[in-house]
């Protein structure tokens, strides 16, 4: 998320300058093959990143939120990734050209200074999902995947921490690099033992910490 709102507001400022769109749940913000040509802003809703493997399965790369800034690597470089961007709930953004976007950094040094905190954020995200894939087993993973979540997404309840994203078992195993069938195994062992509850399509953690000391 985006730092403290005084910071933010001129940039904030620059994005509802461009264009207001807004998409159902499931629809493309950037399509399977398109190039981006143009930043967002998200001004509310939920939308995923991932790319497809050649065995034609989802790898999700990162979910953002509201108040949050894609795609960030390509904004800045220019460089092209394979990145597909999908809603996962109703959602509103703002769609600003590179060049206007560009411009605002240019005379904005603060508003850079904000990029490149979010962009060091999404970085850390991003490796320690990497470290994660390469030495941890698919619990451990799991595990920290849903403690990520719970941080960026959670809404404490009476039950406990609720990840208020509606998570499909093929974006989970799509993210922790795990079959469908293994993570439905490991989330109904998670379920089993106390340390998560699934209810109405969403994942409850009673207790972060008792989840924290899986990994």
């Amino acid at each position: 998320m985006l730092a403290r709102k005084k910071d933010v507001q001129p940039l904030i400022e620059a994005f509802k300058r461009g264009t207001p769109l807004t998409y159902q749940k499931g629809e493309f913000i950037i399509r399977p093959g398109e190039e981006p040509n143009a930043v967002y802003y998200i001004e509310s809703g939920i939308v995923k990143a991932y790319n497809i493997t050649k065995y034609g399965e989802e790898s999700l790369l990162s979910i953002r939120k509201e108040r949050e800034v894609f795609p960030l690597i390509w904004a800045i470089s220019g460089k092209q990734r394979s990145v597909i961007y999908q809603t996962m709930v109703p959602t509103t953004v703002y769609r600003l050209s590179r060049s206007d976007y560009l411009k605002f950094l240019d005379s904005n040094p603060e508003g850079m200074s904000t990029i490149m905190d979010l962009t060091v954020e999404m970085y850390r995200i991003h490796s320690e999902r990497i470290m994660t894939l390469g030495y941890r087993t698919v619990r451990e993973r799991l595990v920290s995947f849903l403690y990520t979540m719970a941080k960026r997404f959670g809404r404490v309840t009476k039950e406990g921490t609720v990840i208020n994203v509606p998570l499909r078992q093929q974006d989970i195993a799509g993210s922790i690099n795990a079959t469908r069938e293994t993570t439905g195994r490991e989330l109904s062992y998670l379920s089993r033992n106390g340390i998560i509850k699934q209810k109405d399509h969403m994942i409850i953690v009673p207790d972060t910490q008792k989840l924290r000391s899986f990994f």
